[in-house]
Protein backbone atom coordinates (compact mmCIF):
# COMPACT_ATOMS: atom_id res chain seq x y z
CA UNK A 1 0.00 0.00 0.00
CA UNK A 2 0.98 3.76 -0.66
CA UNK A 3 0.48 5.84 2.05
CA UNK A 4 0.04 9.55 2.47
CA UNK A 5 1.32 10.03 6.20
CA UNK A 6 0.41 14.10 7.96
CA UNK A 7 2.71 15.02 11.65
CA UNK A 8 1.02 17.51 13.47
CA UNK A 9 2.07 16.88 17.02
CA UNK A 10 4.11 20.19 17.88
CA UNK A 11 5.93 22.55 16.12
CA UNK A 12 6.94 20.93 12.92
CA UNK A 13 4.49 20.78 9.94
CA UNK A 14 5.26 16.86 7.78
CA UNK A 15 4.25 15.02 5.24
CA UNK A 16 5.59 12.00 3.59
CA UNK A 17 4.42 9.31 1.32
CA UNK A 18 5.68 5.66 1.27
CA UNK A 19 4.80 2.83 -0.29
CA UNK A 20 5.11 -0.42 2.21
CA UNK A 21 4.67 -3.88 1.46
CA UNK A 22 4.99 -7.14 3.97
CA UNK A 23 4.02 -8.16 7.48
CA UNK A 24 5.28 -8.15 10.76
CA UNK A 25 8.79 -9.05 10.74
CA UNK A 26 9.15 -8.54 6.92
CA UNK A 27 7.89 -5.15 6.13
CA UNK A 28 9.76 -3.59 3.21
CA UNK A 29 9.52 0.89 2.91
CA UNK A 30 10.48 2.89 -0.05
CA UNK A 31 9.87 6.37 0.92
CA UNK A 32 8.78 8.09 -1.87
CA UNK A 33 8.90 11.93 -0.58
CA UNK A 34 9.91 13.14 2.96
CA UNK A 35 9.10 17.10 3.96
CA UNK A 36 9.38 18.58 7.09
CA UNK A 37 8.74 22.21 7.86
CA UNK A 38 10.49 23.66 11.01
CA UNK A 39 8.93 26.54 13.03
CA UNK A 40 11.62 26.80 14.96
CA UNK A 41 12.44 30.47 14.07
CA UNK A 42 9.25 31.50 14.95
CA UNK A 43 9.64 30.23 18.28
CA UNK A 44 12.77 30.93 18.97
CA UNK A 45 11.95 34.52 20.71
CA UNK A 46 9.68 32.78 23.35
CA UNK A 47 12.27 29.86 24.08
CA UNK A 48 9.77 27.24 23.37
CA UNK A 49 7.00 26.41 21.40
CA UNK A 50 3.91 28.58 21.60
CA UNK A 51 0.73 25.95 20.96
CA UNK A 52 -1.96 28.71 19.23
CA UNK A 53 2.08 29.70 16.79
CA UNK A 54 2.22 26.26 16.06
CA UNK A 55 -1.61 26.10 14.95
CA UNK A 56 -1.35 29.19 13.12
CA UNK A 57 1.58 27.92 11.14
CA UNK A 58 0.67 24.58 10.55
CA UNK A 59 -2.75 25.95 8.68
CA UNK A 60 -0.14 27.71 6.46
CA UNK A 61 2.33 25.38 5.61
CA UNK A 62 0.12 21.84 5.65
CA UNK A 63 -0.88 22.67 1.52
CA UNK A 64 2.60 23.70 0.34
CA UNK A 65 3.66 20.80 1.98
CA UNK A 66 1.12 18.37 0.60
CA UNK A 67 1.58 20.00 -3.31
CA UNK A 68 5.85 19.63 -2.77
CA UNK A 69 5.06 15.93 -1.46
CA UNK A 70 2.94 14.98 -4.04
CA UNK A 71 5.56 16.10 -6.81
CA UNK A 72 8.49 14.13 -5.20
CA UNK A 73 6.47 11.26 -5.06
CA UNK A 74 5.75 11.44 -9.07
CA UNK A 75 1.93 11.55 -8.32
CA UNK A 76 0.84 15.08 -8.53
CA UNK A 77 -1.50 15.81 -11.32
CA UNK A 78 -3.52 18.69 -12.53
CA UNK A 79 -7.07 17.50 -13.46
CA UNK A 80 -9.12 18.02 -16.35
CA UNK A 81 -11.88 19.20 -14.79
CA UNK A 82 -13.05 19.51 -11.21
CA UNK A 83 -13.39 16.69 -8.88
CA UNK A 84 -17.17 15.60 -9.17
CA UNK A 85 -17.87 14.49 -5.54
CA UNK A 86 -16.13 17.65 -4.06
CA UNK A 87 -18.92 18.97 -1.86
CA UNK A 88 -17.27 22.46 -0.50
CA UNK A 89 -20.13 22.57 2.45
CA UNK A 90 -18.65 19.57 4.22
CA UNK A 91 -15.24 20.75 3.57
CA UNK A 92 -16.02 23.88 5.08
CA UNK A 93 -17.48 22.04 8.11
CA UNK A 94 -14.30 20.25 8.86
CA UNK A 95 -11.80 22.81 8.36
CA UNK A 96 -14.20 25.82 9.98
CA UNK A 97 -11.36 26.44 12.22
CA UNK A 98 -8.67 26.82 10.03
CA UNK A 99 -9.51 29.45 8.00
CA UNK A 100 -6.49 29.54 6.07
CA UNK A 101 -5.94 25.95 5.70
CA UNK A 102 -9.70 26.12 4.06
CA UNK A 103 -8.60 28.80 1.77
CA UNK A 104 -5.56 27.09 0.44
CA UNK A 105 -7.51 23.53 0.34
CA UNK A 106 -10.40 25.02 -2.08
CA UNK A 107 -8.59 26.79 -4.10
CA UNK A 108 -6.01 23.61 -5.10
CA UNK A 109 -7.57 20.13 -4.34
CA UNK A 110 -10.62 20.40 -6.46
CA UNK A 111 -8.64 21.05 -9.39
CA UNK A 112 -5.85 18.23 -8.66
CA UNK A 113 -6.02 14.36 -10.43
CA UNK A 114 -7.31 11.90 -6.90
CA UNK A 115 -3.53 10.60 -6.19
CA UNK A 116 -2.39 6.80 -6.57
CA UNK A 117 -2.77 6.46 -2.37
CA UNK A 118 -4.32 3.55 -1.21
CA UNK A 119 -4.54 5.25 2.58
CA UNK A 120 -4.12 8.86 4.99
CA UNK A 121 -1.87 7.89 7.93
CA UNK A 122 -2.59 11.09 10.26
CA UNK A 123 -0.93 11.48 14.17
CA UNK A 124 -4.16 11.58 17.03
CA UNK A 125 -1.46 12.21 19.74
CA UNK A 126 -0.07 12.46 22.26
CA UNK A 127 1.11 16.32 21.66
CA UNK A 128 -0.22 19.76 21.82
CA UNK A 129 -3.86 19.82 21.06
CA UNK A 130 -4.55 22.43 18.88
CA UNK A 131 -1.51 21.69 16.69
CA UNK A 132 -2.84 18.01 16.05
CA UNK A 133 -6.50 19.40 15.44
CA UNK A 134 -4.93 21.07 12.45
CA UNK A 135 -3.15 17.54 11.13
CA UNK A 136 -6.37 15.71 12.08
CA UNK A 137 -8.88 17.32 10.04
CA UNK A 138 -6.46 18.58 7.11
CA UNK A 139 -6.34 14.43 6.88
CA UNK A 140 -9.73 14.01 7.44
CA UNK A 141 -11.12 16.36 4.67
CA UNK A 142 -8.14 14.43 2.39
CA UNK A 143 -10.12 11.46 3.28
CA UNK A 144 -13.30 12.81 2.43
CA UNK A 145 -12.65 13.93 -1.14
CA UNK A 146 -10.43 11.29 -2.23
CA UNK A 147 -12.29 8.45 -0.24
CA UNK A 148 -9.28 7.06 1.00
CA UNK A 149 -9.67 5.04 4.50
CA UNK A 150 -8.09 7.06 7.83
CA UNK A 151 -5.38 5.42 9.82
CA UNK A 152 -5.13 7.30 12.89
CA UNK A 153 -1.22 6.60 14.82
CA UNK A 154 0.37 7.22 18.26
CA UNK A 155 3.11 9.79 17.66
CA UNK A 156 5.48 7.75 20.07
CA UNK A 157 4.30 4.54 18.25
CA UNK A 158 6.02 6.29 15.23
CA UNK A 159 9.06 6.89 17.10
CA UNK A 160 9.58 3.88 18.52
CA UNK A 161 9.26 1.81 14.90
CA UNK A 162 11.67 4.26 13.43
CA UNK A 163 14.34 3.39 15.14
CA UNK A 164 13.79 -0.24 12.67
CA UNK A 165 14.50 1.83 9.49
CA UNK A 166 18.11 1.19 8.17
CA UNK A 167 18.96 4.17 6.34
CA UNK A 168 22.29 2.87 5.02
CA UNK A 169 20.07 0.53 3.15
CA UNK A 170 17.72 3.58 1.51
CA UNK A 171 20.97 5.15 0.77
CA UNK A 172 22.14 2.31 -0.68
CA UNK A 173 19.30 1.03 -2.27
CA UNK A 174 17.45 4.33 -4.09
CA UNK A 175 15.66 4.72 -1.17
CA UNK A 176 14.53 0.82 -0.66
CA UNK A 177 14.53 -0.27 3.03
CA UNK A 178 13.00 -2.40 5.51
CA UNK A 179 12.59 -3.19 9.00
CA UNK A 180 15.18 -5.48 9.83
CA UNK A 181 13.93 -8.48 11.71
CA UNK A 182 14.19 -7.70 15.79
CA UNK A 183 13.05 -10.62 18.10
CA UNK A 184 10.90 -10.30 21.76
CA UNK A 185 11.34 -8.71 24.28
CA UNK A 186 12.11 -5.23 23.25
CA UNK A 187 12.54 -2.84 25.42
CA UNK A 188 12.54 1.00 23.70
CA UNK A 189 13.65 4.42 25.05
CA UNK A 190 11.71 7.45 24.23
CA UNK A 191 13.74 10.46 24.86
CA UNK A 192 12.22 13.59 23.12
CA UNK A 193 10.86 17.19 24.32
CA UNK A 194 8.16 15.90 25.60
CA UNK A 195 8.27 12.35 26.68
CA UNK A 196 10.71 10.38 28.18
CA UNK A 197 10.06 6.86 28.88
CA UNK A 198 11.29 3.45 28.89
CA UNK A 199 8.83 0.76 27.28
CA UNK A 200 8.51 -2.99 27.14
CA UNK A 201 7.97 -5.07 24.12
CA UNK A 202 6.33 -8.21 24.45
CA UNK A 203 5.61 -8.33 20.77
CA UNK A 204 4.36 -6.30 17.51
CA UNK A 205 2.07 -3.10 19.01
CA UNK A 206 1.90 -4.77 22.47
CA UNK A 207 3.59 -2.45 25.28
CA UNK A 208 3.66 -2.49 29.06
CA UNK A 209 5.53 0.96 30.19
CA UNK A 210 7.48 0.40 32.67
CA UNK A 211 9.48 4.11 33.57
CA UNK A 212 8.72 7.43 32.50
CA UNK A 213 9.67 10.99 33.78
CA UNK A 214 7.77 12.32 36.87
CA UNK A 215 8.64 16.10 35.73
CA UNK A 216 9.94 17.25 32.76
CA UNK A 217 10.84 15.10 30.02
CA UNK A 218 14.58 15.31 29.18
CA UNK A 219 14.85 17.55 26.04
CA UNK A 220 12.46 19.82 27.90
CA UNK A 221 15.37 20.10 30.41
CA UNK A 222 17.83 20.46 27.98
CA UNK A 223 15.78 23.61 26.74
CA UNK A 224 15.22 24.87 29.93
CA UNK A 225 19.36 24.82 30.95
CA UNK A 226 19.87 26.62 27.48
CA UNK A 227 18.05 29.58 28.61
CA UNK A 228 20.06 29.59 32.15
CA UNK A 229 23.15 29.39 30.29
CA UNK A 230 21.93 32.27 27.23
CA UNK A 231 21.83 29.54 24.87
CA UNK A 232 19.35 29.79 21.79
CA UNK A 233 16.17 27.38 21.29
CA UNK A 234 16.32 24.73 21.03
CA UNK A 235 18.68 23.77 23.49
CA UNK A 236 19.73 20.57 22.61
CA UNK A 237 21.73 21.10 19.98
CA UNK A 238 23.46 24.20 21.84
CA UNK A 239 24.04 22.30 25.00
CA UNK A 240 25.71 19.55 22.70
CA UNK A 241 27.89 21.95 20.57
CA UNK A 242 29.02 24.00 23.72
CA UNK A 243 29.74 20.92 25.99
CA UNK A 244 32.38 19.88 23.21
CA UNK A 245 34.24 23.00 23.94
CA UNK A 246 34.52 22.52 27.44
CA UNK A 247 38.15 21.59 28.41
CA UNK A 248 39.13 17.73 28.44
CA UNK A 249 40.83 18.65 31.55
CA UNK A 250 39.48 20.30 35.19
CA UNK A 251 41.28 21.17 38.58
CA UNK A 252 39.17 20.99 41.99
CA UNK A 253 38.45 24.52 41.61
CA UNK A 254 37.25 24.78 38.06
CA UNK A 255 35.48 21.60 38.46
CA UNK A 256 31.42 21.27 38.07
CA UNK A 257 29.35 18.00 39.33
CA UNK A 258 25.93 18.25 38.69
CA UNK A 259 22.91 15.91 40.81
CA UNK A 260 22.08 12.48 39.08
CA UNK A 261 18.34 12.47 39.67
CA UNK A 262 16.88 9.07 40.50
CA UNK A 263 20.39 7.29 39.46
CA UNK A 264 19.98 4.84 42.51
CA UNK A 265 16.08 4.23 43.06
CA UNK A 266 15.56 1.33 41.95
CA UNK A 267 12.68 1.56 39.42
CA UNK A 268 12.79 2.72 36.05
CA UNK A 269 11.13 6.60 36.53
CA UNK A 270 13.18 9.47 35.67
CA UNK A 271 13.18 13.25 36.95
CA UNK A 272 15.49 16.01 35.06
CA UNK A 273 13.25 19.27 37.16
CA UNK A 274 16.26 19.04 39.90
CA UNK A 275 18.94 18.78 37.71
CA UNK A 276 17.63 21.78 35.97
CA UNK A 277 16.87 23.58 39.49
CA UNK A 278 20.68 22.48 40.53
CA UNK A 279 22.10 24.42 37.23
CA UNK A 280 20.08 27.69 37.64
CA UNK A 281 21.42 27.75 42.04
CA UNK A 282 25.00 26.77 40.21
CA UNK A 283 24.60 29.59 37.60
CA UNK A 284 23.48 32.41 40.16
CA UNK A 285 26.47 31.34 42.33
CA UNK A 286 28.88 31.74 39.58
CA UNK A 287 27.27 35.34 38.95
CA UNK A 288 27.53 36.45 42.41
CA UNK A 289 31.36 35.51 42.27
CA UNK A 290 32.01 36.82 38.69
CA UNK A 291 32.37 33.47 37.46
CA UNK A 292 30.17 33.11 34.85
CA UNK A 293 31.79 33.01 31.70
CA UNK A 294 32.33 31.16 28.65
CA UNK A 295 34.34 28.56 30.08
CA UNK A 296 32.07 27.32 33.29
CA UNK A 297 29.15 27.59 30.60
CA UNK A 298 30.93 25.25 28.73
CA UNK A 299 31.83 23.04 31.77
CA UNK A 300 28.13 23.02 33.07
CA UNK A 301 26.56 22.06 29.78
CA UNK A 302 29.24 18.88 29.82
CA UNK A 303 28.31 18.11 32.91
CA UNK A 304 24.80 18.17 32.63
CA UNK A 305 24.61 16.34 29.07
CA UNK A 306 26.47 13.89 31.20
CA UNK A 307 24.12 13.90 33.98
CA UNK A 308 21.28 13.01 31.80
CA UNK A 309 23.10 10.87 29.95
CA UNK A 310 24.28 9.01 32.94
CA UNK A 311 20.65 8.66 34.03
CA UNK A 312 19.37 7.25 31.09
CA UNK A 313 22.19 4.82 30.62
CA UNK A 314 21.57 3.64 34.48
CA UNK A 315 17.86 3.11 34.06
CA UNK A 316 17.96 1.43 30.88
CA UNK A 317 20.94 -0.81 31.84
CA UNK A 318 18.50 -2.17 34.91
CA UNK A 319 15.65 -2.74 32.29
CA UNK A 320 18.05 -4.65 30.75
CA UNK A 321 19.01 -7.04 34.04
CA UNK A 322 15.51 -7.30 34.65
CA UNK A 323 13.33 -8.15 31.13
CA UNK A 324 16.73 -9.40 29.79
CA UNK A 325 15.22 -8.01 26.08
CA UNK A 326 17.04 -8.81 22.91
CA UNK A 327 16.21 -6.22 21.04
CA UNK A 328 16.49 -2.19 22.10
CA UNK A 329 14.31 0.81 20.23
CA UNK A 330 15.03 4.05 20.65
CA UNK A 331 13.75 7.08 19.07
CA UNK A 332 12.76 10.40 19.88
CA UNK A 333 14.85 14.25 19.18
CA UNK A 334 17.13 13.87 21.78
CA UNK A 335 18.92 10.75 20.26
CA UNK A 336 20.38 13.55 17.41
CA UNK A 337 23.17 13.41 20.33
CA UNK A 338 25.85 12.15 19.25
CA UNK A 339 27.52 11.46 23.06
CA UNK A 340 24.30 10.16 24.17
CA UNK A 341 24.21 7.59 20.96
CA UNK A 342 27.70 6.76 21.43
CA UNK A 343 27.20 5.75 25.15
CA UNK A 344 24.40 3.53 23.73
CA UNK A 345 26.29 1.89 21.81
CA UNK A 346 29.15 0.97 24.23
CA UNK A 347 26.27 -0.38 26.83
CA UNK A 348 24.59 -2.39 24.26
CA UNK A 349 27.82 -3.47 22.91
CA UNK A 350 28.60 -5.72 26.51
CA UNK A 351 26.04 -7.88 25.67
CA UNK A 352 26.35 -8.92 21.88
CA UNK A 353 23.12 -10.97 21.88
CA UNK A 354 21.27 -7.83 21.68
CA UNK A 355 20.66 -5.65 18.76
CA UNK A 356 20.23 -1.67 19.01
CA UNK A 357 18.29 -0.07 16.34
CA UNK A 358 18.58 4.00 16.46
CA UNK A 359 17.25 5.88 13.63
CA UNK A 360 19.38 7.46 11.33
CA UNK A 361 19.56 11.59 11.92
CA UNK A 362 17.11 12.21 9.35
CA UNK A 363 14.45 10.54 11.38
CA UNK A 364 15.02 11.32 14.97
CA UNK A 365 12.78 14.28 15.47
CA UNK A 366 9.20 14.95 14.39
CA UNK A 367 8.23 13.69 10.83
CA UNK A 368 5.27 11.94 8.68
CA UNK A 369 7.81 8.90 7.22
CA UNK A 370 7.60 7.46 11.14
CA UNK A 371 4.03 8.01 10.87
CA UNK A 372 3.69 5.75 7.74
CA UNK A 373 5.29 3.21 9.31
CA UNK A 374 3.61 2.74 11.92
CA UNK A 375 0.80 2.96 9.90
CA UNK A 376 1.45 0.17 8.13
CA UNK A 377 2.03 -2.17 10.99
CA UNK A 378 -1.35 -1.14 12.70
CA UNK A 379 -2.83 -2.09 9.06
CA UNK A 380 -1.71 -5.35 9.49
CA UNK A 381 -4.07 -5.62 12.61
CA UNK A 382 -6.91 -5.55 10.04
CA UNK A 383 -9.16 -3.86 12.56
CA UNK A 384 -11.89 -1.49 10.70
CA UNK A 385 -10.42 1.96 11.15
CA UNK A 386 -11.88 4.78 13.12
CA UNK A 387 -14.26 6.58 11.07
CA UNK A 388 -12.90 9.99 10.01
CA UNK A 389 -15.73 12.01 11.70
CA UNK A 390 -14.73 10.37 15.08
CA UNK A 391 -11.15 11.10 15.61
CA UNK A 392 -10.35 13.33 17.98
CA UNK A 393 -7.23 15.18 18.76
CA UNK A 394 -5.59 13.58 22.47
CA UNK A 395 -2.83 15.29 23.97
CA UNK A 396 -1.89 13.09 26.73
CA UNK A 397 -2.57 9.89 24.79
CA UNK A 398 -0.65 6.68 25.87
CA UNK A 399 0.44 4.29 23.89
CA UNK A 400 -1.19 1.53 24.08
Amino acid sequence: MIILAIETSCDDSAVSIVRATGGFGRSKFEVLAHNVSSQTKIHEKWGGVVPTLAKREHGKNLMPLLVKTLKEAGIFAIAKKNLPAFEPKKIEKILERESELLAQFLKTIPHLKKPKIDAIAVTEGPGLEPALWVGINFARALSLVWNKPLIPVNHLEGHLYTGMIDEQKIENKKNQTKIAKIQFPALALIVSGGHTELILVRDWLKYKLIGSTRDDAVGEAFDKVARILDLPYPGGPQISKLAKAAPKTTTAETEIKLPRPMINSGDFDFSFSGLKTAVLYLAQKLKDEGKFNDQTKALIAKDFQQACIDVLIAKTNRAIFKFKPQTILVGGGVIANQELRKQLEKLVAKTPEISLFVPDQKFTTDNATMIAVAAHLRNQQKKTPKTPSRLQAQGQMPLR
